[in-house]
């Protein structure tokens, strides 16, 4: 079959990655879907589902970006025409503990896809980043916008950064069209327990205590991660070139907050909170000012948090029975 487009996805067994490509392999029959992921902690062959796995127009390669020579070979094999580009080492907690891993994957990594895209000259390029590029919001600031200058305060934000404004030295230098998105906190099926809101539905499922940085004051927006596969998909087909897109879920709340209502939907109480010491250089506060993408693109977030973080406790209690 002649494909209208072949999209080469880098991280597609992880959490955003395949939740993008469970919906999208289905919608675009058109396209062919080149998933590639090294597999590691946070990723899962199985988060792809049955029906995407077996489609005509979806492939899997096991595949390590940080590694240019087996990445040449997919580019010559399949010759993409476009790349997503999910993959990313994305914990803060562990880019403290090896903040070295974080450049060899986030930076390196992404300057391979990049030396690559501009080898072979593919259509579009588009980086999924993150909010905490623009490091940290007290209570009173306006929320970031994408003109708001990056002050990561992590090496994961830092990497991310660092990744961005590689991507868009290409496209200023060498003409190569590129998209970022810059999203703020996901929860939803499929992410690794090792991340906040799944580490939390499991641990008190299993009735374990919950560890609680400090005295969970800090702020997140959050964005249920369909409504964040949503706008990626509707920025790669018709943002500018060029251009930045922040995705915010219109839903700020305290790690408290959201401690309190998971804490509801198990029928657990407070007993079961463990405070721990902070952690290091954390950022008070993520707030994302829609406004390009909404005004641009006319995209908003459609899942609330109430209906989202009960979809994701449902699907976390459905994974512990099997």
């Amino acid at each position: 079959m002649r494909y209208k487009k072949k999209i080469l996805i880098t991280g597609g067994v992880g959490f955003i990655g395949s939740n993008y490509l469970n919906k999208y392999v289905v919608k675009y029959p058109e396209y062919l879907f080149v998933n590639i992921d090294c597999l590691t902690y946070a990723a899962n062959l199985d988060n792809i589902n049955i029906k995407v796995s077996g489609s005509p127009n979806y492939t899997f390669n096991k595949a390590d970006i940080r590694n240019g020579a087996s990445l040449e070979k997919i580019f010559r094999s399949y010759k993409p025409t476009d790349v997503i580009h999910f993959a990313a080492e994305s914990h803060v907690d562990f880019s403290i503990k090896n903040p070295s891993l974080f450049i060899e994957t986030n930076i390196n990594g992404t300057n391979n896809l990049l030396l690559l895209s501009k080898k072979y000259k593919i259509d579009r390029f588009h980086q999924i980043s993150t909010d905490e590029v623009y490091g940290s919001l007290g209570p009173k600031d306006k929320p970031f916008t994408r003109n708001s200058p990056l002050k990561p305060n992590s090496p994961y934000s830092a990497s991310k950064a660092s990744a961005d404004l590689l991507v868009r030295a290409y496209n200023k230098t060498f003409g190569l069209n590129i998209v970022i998105t810059r999203c703020s906190n996901n929860y939803g099926p499929r992410q690794d327990t090792s991340k906040l809101i799944p580490k939390f539905i499991n641990n008190l499922l299993s009735g374990k205590k919950i560890p609680l940085y400090s005295k969970g004051e800090n702020i997140r927006d959050w964005i249920y991660v369909e409504d964040h596969i949503d706008a990626i998909d509707l920025v790669f087909h018709k943002g500018k070139i060029g251009e930045i897109y922040n995705i915010g879920g219109d839903c700020e709340l305290t790690n408290m907050d959201i401690t309190e209502k998971i804490l509801k939907l198990t029928g657990r109480d407070r007993s079961f909170i463990d405070l721990v010491a902070d952690r290091p250089g954390h950022d008070f506060r993520y707030a994302i000012n829609n406004a390009e993408i909404n005004n641009e693109l006319g995209w908003k977030p459609k899942i609330n948090f109430s209906d989202g973080i009960k979809m994701t406790l449902e699907y976390y209690r459905k994974s512990d029975l099997n």
